[in-house]
């Protein structure tokens, strides 16, 4: 029985990770929901126990250490083992540099894209390591490329990315493979509960829509790269050719993340 530590499970892409991975392994899995919101981890461990897999659920702030500490000691105490750890646990933000009067949320929100997958990964490493097991990083199109607007979000998402490729090879001789994951935009809630210049809540998308990536697609790709042990799993083809056209074109890839903007977001002269 495989057991997968899931952070941010308890709605958006985390959740329906845990669902289709209950759905398809039954009880040949053990998942380990964490997030902030026990009362949503709990109706999401309920889905996933009806389809067989066992459940844990751990009440996490991944922004703090001792809570990520306490997460994998849980889960171990519980299973005695870790055979994945997908660091899924983010929250979104949408502000213009020169608006932004009070930079102390962009520490907070470092903390939970960056050190909250730091963190988690640094405790579970010795049982990943056992087990020769899996990290899952969850970033964003975000940290491949810079969209005005989101400093702080791409930061966090950019020092990420850096981060599991630098691990992703220190990690190689022990057979631990570290996936990378970069939806583009997905049909969720979190860019609406991102912050927004004044560190409050944004209340609604900076980012055209009508494209979304439904969720299900995008966890059954994340739960597709993770099974494959793959480096990187690039959601959508405009974000495979923006890696390219970043290199050739710059200036051309800065007109496409303005055109991903609505109009009443975007930087004027």
């Amino acid at each position: 029985m495989d057991v997968i530590i899931i952070t941010g499970a308890s709605d958006g892409i985390g959740a329906e990770v845990a669902r289709q991975l209950a759905r398809a392994r039954g009880k040949d899995v053990a998942l380990v929901l964490a997030a902030r919101n026990e009362a949503a981890l709990q109706a999401v461990a309920a889905d996933c126990s009806a389809a067989g897999a066992a459940t844990l659920v751990v009440a996490t702030d991944v922004a703090r250490q001792e809570q990520c500490r306490h997460l994998v000691a849980a889960a171990v105490e519980r299973f005695g083992r870790i055979d994945a750890l997908v660091n899924n646990a983010g929250r979104s933000a949408h502000a213009l540099f020169e608006e932004v009067t009070d930079l102390g949320w962009y520490e907070e929100l470092m903390k939970v894209n960056l050190w909250g997958a730091i963190w988690c990964t640094h405790a579970a490493l010795p049982y990943l390591k056992a087990a020769q097991g899996r990290i899952v990083a969850v970033s964003s199109l975000a940290g491949l490329v810079g969209v005005p607007g989101r400093t702080a979000y791409g930061a966090s998402k950019f020092a990420m990315a850096g981060f599991f490729e630098a691990l992703r090879a220190e990690m190689k001789p022990y057979g631990v493979s570290v996936t990378t994951a970069y939806p583009g935009v997905v049909d969720t809630q979190i860019r609406y509960r991102g912050y927004n210049a004044a560190g409050g809540e944004l209340g609604k998308s900076s980012l055209r829509e009508d494209a979304a990536m439904p969720v299900a697609e995008c966890a059954g790709l994340i739960i597709d790269g993770m099974a494959g042990r793959k480096r990187e799993v690039v959601m959508t083809a405009r974000g495979k050719l923006g890696r390219w056209l970043k290199l050739l074109a710059p200036g051309l890839i800065e007109k496409m993340a303005l055109n991903a903007l609505k109009d009443d977001v975007k930087p004027h002269s």
